[in-house]
């Protein structure tokens, strides 16, 4: 069993707890007290790099990163920075998150949210925009054809934006067929945790030029991130490096408008 087929397996094993608690249904009803989603778009398409950034306690590859005792703080810090998105971590076992750090998020900010987890089923992204969600991840990696078009219609469906993440370059075809406009190229490979930081210079050329893409993964100044520019890079998506960081905002600002 690959690193990623584990944490999946852990993931269906805690979602089945919560639809226990919470049916679908009521799921649905909550949506009408949502307001509607933010659109990171326009920022993610601006001149210059833009900045996805992380609220991430640990990781399956590092262990523990930061004590984030309020995650609002750091939100707050890094919508002062100028961060185009903030995405939330919400697996508890491997990353230490909660949906409960993207609601406090959620109130506490106007920039977009990323619901940032494993998702696999249509449940985990109706919980996601009841609570406050405006993007969510899929891994491409994690999901068949089929259960990835419906995932990502159904969030379309519901105003959210969708951003797709790929590891390869059969993954890349399948974004492409998928007709994504928002695409990840994440530099970690999800089955052995190792980061090749070449992968996002070798596949966004596989990905048409009007998509928005995304490096993940390995970036953690802002010559990293003129890399990336250089290479096709929209936006970055960063996390170990501004949770480690004294001074997050500043660290936000100095990798956005790279290359404007």
């Amino acid at each position: 069993m690959s690193v990623l087929d584990d944490i999946v397996a852990g993931v269906r094993e805690d979602l089945a707890v919560r639809e226990a608690a919470t049916p679908l249904a009521d799921l649905r009803a909550a949506l009408a007290d949502v307001d509607p989603a933010r659109d990171p778009m326009p920022h993610l398409r601006a001149p210059g790099s833009s900045v996805i950034s992380e609220v991430k306690r640990r990781s399956p590859s590092k262990g523990h990163l930061a004590d984030i005792p309020d995650p609002t703080v750091l939100a707050r810090a890094y919508e002062a920075g100028g961060a185009a998105a903030i995405s939330v971590l919400t697996e508890q076992r491997r990353f230490g998150g909660s949906l409960e750090d993207l609601r406090a998020v959620r109130a506490a900010v106007e920039t977009p949210i990323l619901r940032k987890d494993f998702i696999v089923t249509e449940y985990q992204v109706i919980e996601a925009r009841a609570a406050g969600a405006d993007l969510v991840l899929l891994i491409v990696a994690a999901l068949d054809d089929d259960d990835l078009r419906r995932l990502h219609d159904l969030a379309s469906e519901l105003g959210m934006t969708v951003l797709v993440e790929v590891h390869d370059e059969a993954e890349c075809a399948r974004a492409v067929a998928l007709g994504a406009p928002l695409v990840g190229v994440n530099a970690r490979n999800l089955k052995t945790l190792a980061v090749d930081v070449d992968t996002f210079g070798r596949l966004a050329p596989l990905l048409p030029d009007d998509v928005v893409k995304v490096a993940e993964s390995g970036v953690f100044t802002p010559d990293d991130v003129k890399r990336h520019v250089l290479e096709g890079a929209r936006a970055v998506l960063v996390g170990e490096a501004l949770v480690k960081d004294g001074e997050p905002t500043a660290a936000v600002r100095a990798m956005t408008g790279v290359g404007a």
